[in-house]
């Protein structure tokens, strides 16, 4: 099998694992095609925690014996140890396949490492590291929480090309068009979580719900967590009041790091959404607890004293953040970059 096929057959399993995001947690969404002589046997993803695994699910379309002898990708590390669903080396091993190509090694210490042991001693031929940076991208969130203890952050925010989200008092709470609202939504179906400030929700009283056509119906409401100084009275604002009220928490002068740290333990979540005004968003950057950003830009020039990210700011030039894996596009009116905080450092000056 050349270099080649294997990457060809390792996109095939990232796109059935896509299907899964914002779906798995606290698992990771994993997908895995099964192979011989070249021809597609089958394909299956990880729907949700505690349903068949991606593995699993790929070999429970298959009649007994079909898959031995074939190769097997997947984006993940299989797991190794008995969990909510058997151990997929087990369920490999069983099937009689003759090879197995692995994206990224699982970052959960209970499973690093071990499928190569366990299939390697059957007879497996293993192979990892084919896209792995794809395919560790896809489960940023996930390893996050499994090296840091925390989600991963994605700060959205909508400016003006001044760099203000400044509006007239009873003015409407949006500056960017119709095409970027329904790209938000889409955001929206990718994390867990979106935390806002109580703010924002005195100023804007948001729903923060998922509104579109497009979201899987599988997707359940984002846990909509409101962090707050000063209080709030829940009986004024729809997020504590609608059909998804039981998916609303507040949280009234904790530090910031330290409700991540609780979101992932009691609500399991792998990927939080911020959606704020500038004060947390700035309060979020100083900590260093964003990871990646999603701006969106829309061609007018406000003024006022509201700038889309308060907060001390950087130091110096030199500590700035630098953006990598940057892409933008644009969405009607509006431009749209998105990128990760590349934490290697800022990129050198050119003056």
């Amino acid at each position: 099998m050349t270099n080649h096929e294997e990457k060809r057959w390792l996109q095939v399993a990232l796109e059935e694992a896509r299907r899964g995001v914002g779906l798995t947690a606290p698992n990771p969404p994993v997908g895995s095609v099964i192979v011989r002589d070249g021809i597609e046997l089958a394909r299956g993803w990880h729907r949700r925690a505690g349903a068949p695994h991606a593995e699993r699910a790929a070999l429970a379309s298959l009649a007994p014996g079909e898959a031995r002898g074939a190769s097997v990708y997947v984006t993940l590390e299989p797991c190794s140890t008995q969990g909510r669903t058997g151990a997929c080396t087990d369920a490999l091993i069983e099937a009689g396949v003759s090879r197995v190509v692995y994206g990224a090694r699982d970052p959960n210490p209970a499973h690093l490492g071990g499928a190569d042991q366990v299939l390697g001693a059957a007879g497996i031929e293993v192979r990892s590291g084919v896209c792995e940076e794809e395919c560790l991208h896809l489960i940023r969130g996930f390893v996050m929480v499994q090296t840091a203890g925390r989600p991963w952050v994605i700060a959205k925010t909508a400016m003006s090309l001044d760099g203000r989200i400044t509006r007239p008092p009873g003015e409407g709470q949006w500056l960017s068009g119709t095409g970027a609202r329904e790209e938000v939504q889409l955001l929206r179906a990718e994390v867990d979580a979106i935390v806002t400030s109580g703010e924002t929700v005195r100023r804007d009283d948001p729903s923060l719900t998922l509104r579109s056509s497009a979201i899987s119906p599988d997707k359940e409401q984002p846990w909509r967590v409101v962090l707050t100084k000063a209080g709030l009275d829940q009986s004024k604002y729809q997020l504590f009041n609608d059909d998804f009220s039981a998916r609303s928490l507040l949280f009234q002068n904790q530090e910031i790091g330290s409700v991540l740290t609780q979101l992932v333990t009691n609500q399991l979540v792998n990927t939080v959404l911020l959606e704020s005004g500038g004060g947390l968003t700035g309060e979020f950057f100083d900590a260093g607890l964003i990871d990646e950003w999603v701006i969106y830009l829309t061609p007018m020039v406000t003024g006022g004293p509201s700038p889309a990210v308060g907060g001390k700011g950087a130091g110096s030039l030199e500590e700035r953040y630098s953006l990598k894996d940057l892409q933008i596009h644009q969405v009607g009116n509006d431009l749209c970059a998105r990128g990760i905080v590349d934490r290697s450092g800022p990129r050198a000056l050119v003056r």
